[in-house]
Formats: C-alpha cells, sequence, structure tokens
C-alpha cells in the first residue's frame, strides 16, 4: 500500500529510516553468519521511493486511500517486480507556492524519483503563469541541487478553459518548456479522458472517482514504468 505523508507528520520519516536500517544491519549480520558476503546489499536496501508531490488530486480527495491514483500506480509497481514504494505527498488546495514551501522538508526524506503534479489550483485561481512557471522551476532545481540522481517526472496540466485563450495557451506550454528547459520527462495530461466526463468523476466534477482514479493511474502508467525501470538498482 503506498505510504502517505505530509507536514505534519515529518518524524515518519525518520522513524522509517531507523527501521530501514535496522533491518538493514540485521541482514547483513545474518548473511555474514551464513557465509555470504557481508557487503551484499540487503534486500531492504534497494528499495526505492517514488514520491508524488501533488494536489488533491494525488491526494485522493473524496475517494478511499487505496483508491487515489498514487495506490493504484503501487499495485502496478509490485506487479511489474519493481522495487519501488510509493509515497504520495498530496495535498488538497495546494498551489504551486505551497508545494515549492514544502520542498525542503520534503528533501530531508529518501527520494530517488520524484513525480511533481501542481499547477491546477494556480489555473484554478488564474494566477499569473510566469509566477507558476518559477514555482515548479524552483522546486526542480531544489530538487537536483538536494538530490541530483533524483528521476523527476512532470505532469502535464490544463487551465479551465473559461479563462480564455491566451491564459490556456500560456499555461499549457508551461509544462514542455519545463521539462526540455530541465531535461526532465514531461508525463501526460493527469485527467486525460476523465475531466468533463460525468461517469469518471465526483459529484463536483473536478475531482475522479474510484473508476476515474483508475483511468489517471493507467494514463501515467506507460512512462512512469520506463523511467521506474530505467532508475531500478541492477538485479543481485
Amino acid at each position: 500500500m503506498a505510504a502517505s505523508i505530509t507536514a505534519a507528520c515529518s518524524g515518519a520519516g525518520a522513524d522509517q529510516a531507523g527501521r530501514d536500517s535496522a533491518a538493514a544491519e540485521a541482514s547483513a549480520q545474518a548473511a555474514a553468519a551464513n557465509g555470504e558476503s557481508a557487503t551484499r546489499p540487503a534486500a531492504a536496501e534497494r528499495r526505492r521511493t517514488v514520491v508524488f508531490l501533488g494536489t488533491s488530486l494525488t491526494a485522493g480527495l473524496g475517494v478511499e486511500p487505496d483508491e487515489a491514483y498514487p495506490a493504484l500506480i503501487q499495485q502496478k509497481i509490485d506487479s511489474a517486480g519493481l522495487p519501488f514504494e510509493v509515497v504520495n505527498a498530496g495535498v488538497s488546495g495546494e498551489t504551486s507556492a505551497g508545494a515549492l514551501r514544502r520542498t525542503d522538508w520534503l528533501l530531508r526524506q529518501p527520494i530517488d524519483a520524484l513525480v511533481l503534479e501542481t499547477g491546477a489550483n494556480d489555473g484554478l485561481r488564474a494566477l499569473n503563469v510566469d509566477s507558476t512557471k518559477a514555482n515548479i522551476q524552483s522546486i526542480i532545481s531544489k530538487v537536483m541541487a538536494s538530490k541530483p540522481a533524483t528521476r523527476i517526472m512532470l505532469v502535464q496540466m490544463e487551465a479551465p478553459p473559461n479563462l480564455g485563450m491566451r491564459y490556456t495557451t500560456s499555461f499549457r506550454a508551461m509544462f514542455p518548456d519545463l521539462a526540455r528547459e530541465n531535461e526532465v520527462v514531461l508525463l501526460p495530461f493527469l485527467l486525460d479522458g476523465v475531466a468533463g466526463v460525468q461517469a469518471l468523476n465526483q459529484g463536483d466534477g473536478m475531482h475522479p472517482s474510484p473508476e476515474g482514479a483508475r483511468k489517471v493511474a493507467e494514463n501515467l502508467w506507460p512512462a512512469l514504468q520506463r523511467e521506474l525501470v530505467a532508475a531500478a538498482p541492477p538485479p543481485l
């Protein structure tokens, strides 16, 4: 099951790190007792972390935790036999500025891959596109500076069409521009085939239903799987 973190539980990462360290030490001791190489990487050490930093769409507002799309991605990861654990760092109502404020704290945790889904609430509020782009750029820059080996994937988002062609066009172009400028992977539009489909959304018409969340996971999985395969450690 995908883990979940928010700014209110800053001790969770440290506790988990302690448990992982103890488990790794115990594994190494057992290997040595059995005549195996103590330097051989323990299975617990080879588990990687993929963090989903996003809005209510990522947090899974209105659905059960195991119905949110990051949890469904975890199921696909497990089925594919990839050594990754999903951490859901979605926060409802958060703008790109809020995500940027959380980034330093998130970087205290292990992050081997980052799926960045932000900007949707900026678009809903018709916030300045240049400011949103600057916030997302700052997030990417912080991750690259702190954890240069982290594989970053930026999720394409769209602004509501009622904001006008100029705004929606600028907003849409922001994501491929950022991906190209930073040489990071651009994932497909999160709500492709979901937005505007009544049967795939909750009553508010904005947040995916469980069925919609499954479609979201299917949208992201092909490109995400390629990146995780590339980021996975070599076999023992």
